[in-house]
């Protein structure tokens, strides 16, 4: 079936035809003909692709959103006796807060707006002063606005001071390159749908081994016990503990091909770096104004502020929509945002596409009150 819109989203995203055609076979987990080593494969060139230090570290595959791996990371490995610094700049920095105040973990919170990245200086001097904090979390690619933390510089901090290292790169993984064991991240958090151009279901963490062996026994919870799923995938050959994703697994694998297919991770960061400058540059052309400074702002997703107080977003998205476009609501405080990602099965040639539908669109018709809200 002919897809009717392109997906200009931070996920679920535009996947390619053959990805999607790996799932129409059913799969029996145990049989040789899915099972042959396909887990335990993904595996080892998910961290070949996060590092050069791949006898360092691991990865393990759980069940469900990025979110189901953000939660199992933070009840893992967090000690009874352990304490959680949360650095938050977005929603999903305040999800982790969530997820430790549902969890019982002991944890403070530095919280900065929306609009600003984390300051590894701030970091530092509360670590200088909080000597109890043994973790510290925060998110690479913060989707509420687009915003990129300063990945190396916040990672150079938390270990200055020897924290163990969380980060949510849910968004970045895949489409932005670093090396995690140069960075010394224990725990790094990616999904199967966002960069690596795979289908929702499954999330993964990249993790240092010495890091892992020391969150036997502290789960808060069964089905989110990554040392356990880590342990049982070791232990036969890439066995799930609970019932495999089959599907998406084989699309996910299909959709690694394709990424050294395309060149690797550098290769698609520079197709993701293209798919944003025509995009800023012609948003901006038309006369929509970014939220972000070009400096904060990442490849991945990018807000746009409402152009006039009385923009109708939902008139704007359904004549986009008709198009052949889909976009993102905003998702800040501060101010009225809608959003634009541009990562996935995407190309320049959409965003050109995109840019030319746009400017067809009369705004000043799409106002609250004609027939919408907002």
């Amino acid at each position: 079936m002919e897809q009717p819109y392109i997906l200009l989203t931070p996920g679920p995203l535009m996947t390619s035809e053959t990805v999607k055609k790996t799932m129409l076979r059913d799969w029996c987990t145990w049989d040789d003909d899915y099972n042959i080593n396909i887990v335990q494969d993904i595996r080892a060139r998910l961290v070949s692709l996060a590092t050069k230090q791949t006898s360092d570290y691991t990865s393990v595959l759980l069940q469900g959103s990025g979110t189901f791996s953000v939660e199992g990371t933070l009840i893992s490995t967090i000690p009874a006796n352990g304490k959680l610094l949360i650095l938050s700049n977005g929603a999903y920095g305040d999800r982790m807060q969530q997820i430790a105040e549902y969890a019982n973990i002991p944890h403070d919170k530095i919280t900065w707006i929306e609009s600003e990245t984390v300051s590894p200086s701030k970091v530092d001097d509360y670590l200088s002063c909080h000597t109890d904090i043994t973790h510290v979390s925060f998110v690479h690619c913060e989707t509420t606005t687009g915003i990129l933390n300063p990945l190396q510089e916040i990672c150079s901090v938390v270990k200055k001071h020897n924290k163990c290292l969380i980060v949510d790169a849910i968004s970045s993984f895949g489409g932005i390159p670093y090396d995690i064991g140069e960075l010394k991240i224990d725990f790094l958090i990616g999904s199967s749908n966002k960069c690596l151009q795979g289908v929702p279901g499954f999330g993964f963490i990249l993790v240092r081994k010495e890091a892992l062996l020391q969150c036997k026994g502290n789960a808060r919870s069964l089905s989110l016990d990554i040392f356990a799923q880590w342990d049982t995938m070791e232990k036969q050959s890439g066995k799930w503990r609970f019932t495999s994703p089959t599907h998406v697994v084989r699309a996910f694998k299909q959709a690694l091909d394709e990424l050294d297919e395309e060149g690797g991770i550098s290769e698609r960061h520079r197709r993701y770096q293209e798919n944003h400058k025509i995009l800023m540059e012609g948003m901006q052309a038309i006369g929509f104004e970014p939220l972000l400074d070009t400096f904060l702002q990442s490849p991945i997703i990018s807000s746009f502020l409402y152009p006039t107080p009385s923009f109708s977003f939902n008139s704007f998205y359904k004549e986009l929509k008709e198009k052949g476009f889909v976009i993102y609501p905003g998702k800040i405080s501060e101010k009225e945002t809608f959003r634009i990602g541009t990562i996935g099965e995407v190309y320049p040639d959409d965003f050109k596409r995109l840019i030319a539908a746009i400017a067809t669109i009369d705004v000043s018709k799409n106002l609250k009150g004609n027939g919408s809200q907002k």
